[in-house]
C-alpha cells in the first residue's frame, strides 16, 4: 500500500492520492510491513510516532519525501506576538498548554557527564534559522556580552531568557536591528521529530527530508538516549539522504533504551560512579535482548548533519553493526554553550563492527568519539578537518582541545585506514588495540598512555572496560589498560606549525606534553614501548614467586613504511621510518564547497617500495585475540585507496594510490 501526505491539502483524507493526510503522523499510524508513505513538499509540524516497522529487511516501512528535502519535519513553531519592551529587547508569552506533557522551557539539559555549571533550557529561540544564546539571568539580554568561548563570538549578544509566570512561558529576547514580528522567529515546541515511543520498531527508511529544531535532551551513555530522528533500541533503520540540524542535544540517536534503574544514576543517586553504573547498563542490557538478531545493524548515510548542540549522531549500544557512510557532520556544539562529555560530530560507545566511512567530519568540537568497545569498528576513507577551535576561542571547562578521533578505554580491534586527518590534533588515544594503514596525518596524537583511569586524585582508580565475543554482544571479559598494542603501516605524516594559542591554554591546565596535549605529529608520543621481540620474548617461561611486573608494562608498537614530513618525528623504535628533509607545503583549499589538497610533498617523496598490508600482517588485538578483519569476519586486504582505486603491489605511503590523486575533489 502507498500513502500519500499533503500539507497543502484543504483537507486530510484517506491517504490516496487524490485524498491524502494533511500529516504525516496520520499515515505513521496506520502503516504496515511494505506500505510507502509519499510526503509532498511542506512543513511539517509534528512530533511522528510510528506505531509499527517492517519485518525484515526486504519488507520495511519506508517514509519518503517526494522532493528531496522539500519535506520539512520541524520541531519549531513560529513566534509572531513579540512586543518591545527596551531598547531592542523584545518579549512573547506561550501559552504553557502549547507544549503538552513536555515544556522545554522548564527542562533543563542535565544528566550523567553534563557540566553542571551550564544553565541551559532544551528550548531554544531562532532568527532566520539560526539560535540565539540562551543567559541565566534577564539582564543579560538587555546588556550582552560576547561570550569567547563561541565558534561564532559575534553573533553571541543575540541572547534570550525565559521564565514562568503562570499558566505562561515568558520570553525575552535581544534582536538587536531585527524586528522580530516581520522576521522569521521560532521557538522549540516538540522533543523529537521522528522517534518511536515504543521500541522495537524495526526496519524503517527515512529517506530526503529535512528534519529540524527539536527540543531533545542530553544523551549520556547511562541514561535514555534520543535525537531528533532515532529508532529507539530497533534493528535496521536506514536514514538516508536527509538534512538534520538544530537539534537542541543530538540530531540522530542509535542509542540506549531506558533502563528506569540506571537512568542517570550517577548525577541523581551520586554514590555508585558514571563508569561502574556503565558496566552496569551494559550487563543490564545483555540479560534484557542486546544481540545482533535484535537491536543495530542500522544505515546513516548521505546526511547532511549540522548546528547541533551535542552530536550529530550519537549511540550507545544501539548502533552495534551500523553502516555510517557518505555523511557531511559538521558545526557541531560550535555554541559551546553545552559541555561536559558525550560531544562531537559523532559519540558513538560501543560501537561493536561498526563502519565510517568516506564521511566529511568538520568544523566540531571533536570530530569522531569511539568510547569503550570499539570492537571490530572501521574508520576508513574519511575527510576530517578544522576539527578544533578557531584562533583565539577561549575553552570551556569540560570541554577539550578537539581533535578528529578520540578512541577511548576500548580494546579493539580498530581500524583506522586511508583517511585524512588534518585537524591541530589528529587523535586522542587513551585506548589500546589500533591499527593506523595508509592514513594522511597532519595532527598530533594526544594523551598516549594517559586518560584510562577515572580520575580519583588520591585513590587508584583504572577503568575496566568490556570486550566481546568477536562479532557478536556477548561480552566475555572486562580488562583495565596497559596502552600500546598499537600498529602504524604505511602512513604519511606532515607537522604542521603549532598553535601557540592552544598550547599556552592547555598548559594553563596542565596537561601540557608528550603525554598529554602536544602538537608533535608522528609515533613520537610512543617513545619507550617495546617492540613486539622485546614485549613477547620475556614470557619464555612462567612468571613464579611474585615477579609479574611483565604482565603490567605496555604492550608493544608494531611499525612500518611510514614517512615523516617537515619534522614530524617517529617514535624510538622505529628502525625503518623514512624522514624527508626540505620544506614541505600542505593546505586545504575550499572552493564552492569543493575541498582539494595543495601539496609538494609527492615531490619530496624518495622512491620507496613498500609492501601490501593485510589482515594476516595486522595480528590480533591483545585483550580480544581477535584480528582486524571485516564486520563479517573476512580478511582485507588493504588494496584500496581514499578513492575506491586500486592499489598494486608496491604501492606508495599514504591514502591515496598515486600523487595526482591528491589534487582531487576529496568530498
Amino acid at each position: 500500500m502507498i500513502y500519500y501526505v499533503n500539507a497543502s491539502a484543504i483537507r486530510s483524507g484517506d491517504g490516496s492520492r487524490l485524498r491524502p493526510f494533511q500529516r504525516i503522523s496520520e499515515a505513521a499510524a496506520i502503516a504496515v510491513a511494505g506500505d510507502e508513505v509519499l510526503v509532498a513538499p511542506g512543513v511539517y509540524h509534528e512530533q511522528i510516532d510510528p506505531a509499527r516497522g517492517g519485518t525484515d529487511d526486504r519488507c520495511r516501512i519506508t517514509y519518503r519525501s517526494v522532493e528531496p528535502l522539500k519535506a520539512v519535519i520541524t520541531g519549531a513553531e513560529s513566534v509572531k506576538n513579540w512586543t518591545k519592551v527596551e531598547g531592542t529587547v523584545w518579549t512573547a508569552r506561550i501559552p504553557n498548554s502549547l507544549f503538552g506533557s513536555y515544556n522545554p522551557y522548564t527542562t533543563l539539559v542535565k544528566g550523567d557527564w553534563f557540566n553542571p555549571e551550564c544553565i541551559a533550557h532544551t528550548g531554544e529561540v531562532y532568527l532566520n534559522g539560526k539560535s540565539l544564546y540562551e543567559v541565566p539571568v534577564k539582564e543579560k539580554v538587555f546588556s550582552p556580552e560576547v561570550y569567547a568561548s563561541s565558534w561564532d563570538p559575534d553573533f553571541t549578544v543575540y541572547t534570550w531568557y525565559t521564565e514562568q509566570d503562570g499558566d505562561e512561558t515568558v520570553l525575552y529576547a535581544n534582536f538587536h536591528q531585527y524586528d522580530p514580528n516581520a522576521e522569521n522567529v521560532e521557538i522549540n515546541v516538540r522533543r523529537n521529530c521522528f522517534h518511536p515511543s515504543q521500541m522495537g520498531i524495526s526496519y524503517i527508511t527515512l529517506s530526503g527530508f529535512t528534519v529540524r529544531q527539536a527540543a531533545t535532551t542530553w544523551a549520556p551513555p547511562t541514561a535514555y538516549q534520543e535525537g531528533m530522528i532515532g529508532p529507539h533500541w530497533s534493528k535496521g533503520w536506514i536514514i538516508e539522504d536527509c538534512e538534520v540540524s538544530h537539534s537542541k542535544c543530538s540530531g540522530i540517536s542509535l542509542g540506549k533504551y531506558l533502563q528506569p534503574n540506571n537512568e542517570n544514576k550517577w548525577t541523581t543517586r551520586f554514590c555508585k560512579d558514571g563508569t561502574q553504573n556503565e558496566r552496569d547498563a551494559i550487563c543490564q542490557a545483555q540479560l534484557e535482548g542486546w544481540t545482533k538478531e535484535n537491536i543495530g545493524s542500522h544505515i546513516v548515510r548521505r546526511c547532511n548533519i549540522h548546528d547541533c548542540g551535542q552530536t550529530g549522531i550519537v549511540g550507545h549500544l544501539g548502533g552495534v553493526f551500523s553502516i555510517i557512510e557518505d555523511n557531511h557532520i559538521h558545526h557541531i556544539n560550535n555554541k559551546q554553550n553545552l559541555a561536559g562529555a558525550e560531544i562531537g560530530g559523532i559519540k558513538m560507545h560501543a560501537a561493536i563492527d561498526v563502519v565510517y566511512r568516506r564521511n566529511h567530519i568538520h568544523h566540531c568540537t571533536r570530530g569522531l568519539w569511539l568510547d569503550w568497545q570499539a570492537q571490530g569498528t572501521r574508520v576508513t576513507q574519511n575527510l576530517f578537518h578544522h576539527n578544533h577551535p578557531p584562533v583565539g576561542t577561549k575553552l570551556v571547562d569540560g570541554l577539550a582541545l578537539g581533535e578528529d578521533i578520540f578512541v577511548e578505554v576500548s580494546h579493539g580491534p580498530t581500524l583506522i585506514d586511508n583517511n585524512l586527518l588534518l585537524s591541530e590534533c589528529a587523535c586522542r588515544l587513551s585506548t589500546q588495540g589500533l591499527a593506523f594503514v595508509h592514513n594522511l596525518i597532519a595532527g598530533s596524537f594526544t594523551f598516549v598512555g594517559n586518560g584510562t583511569d577515572n580520575g580519583a586524585k588520591n585513590e587508584h582508580s583504572p577503568r575496566y572496560t568490556p570486550y566481546h565475543v568477536p562479532h557478536r554482544t556477548e561480552v566475555m571479559g572486562f580488562m583495565t589498560f596497559l596502552h600500546g598494542d598499537a600498529r602504524f603501516y604505511n602512513n604519511i605524516f606532515v607537522q604542521m606549525p603549532e598553535r601557540a594559542d592552544l598550547a599556552d591554554q592547555a598548559k594553563e591546565r596542565g596537561n601540557y606534553g608528550l603525554g598529554f596535549v602536544n602538537f608533535i605529529c608522528g609515533t613520537k608520543p610512543y617513545d619507550g614501548y617495546p617492540t613486539p621481540e622485546a614485549y613477547f620474548g620475556q614470557f619464555t617461561t612462567y612468571f613464579s614467586r611474585g615477579y609479574k611486573e611483565p604482565y603490567y608494562g605496555h604492550l608493544p608498537v608494531y611499525t612500518g613504511g611510514n614517512v615523516y614530513f617537515g619534522g614530524a618525528q617517529p617514535c624510538d623504535t622505529e628502525k625503518d621510518a623514512t624522514i624527508v628533509e626540505g620544506e614541505v607545503t600542505l593546505a586545504l583549499r575550499e572552493e564552492n564547497g569543493e575541498y582539494r589538497l595543495e601539496t609538494n610533498l609527492y615531490d619530496l617523496l624518495p622512491e620507496m617500495k613498500l609492501g601490501v598490508i593485510a589482515t594476516e600482517m595486522l595480528g590480533e588485538a591483545f585483550e580480544p585475540e581477535q584480528k582486524f578483519e571485516a564486520a563479517d569476519g573476512s580478511p582485507i586486504t588493504f588494496d584500496e585507496d581514499y578513492f575506491g582505486s586500486h592499489r598494486g603491489l608496491n604501492p606508495l605511503p599514504g591514502p591515496f594510490v598515486c600523487p595526482r590523486c591528491a589534487g582531487r575533489t576529496l568530498n
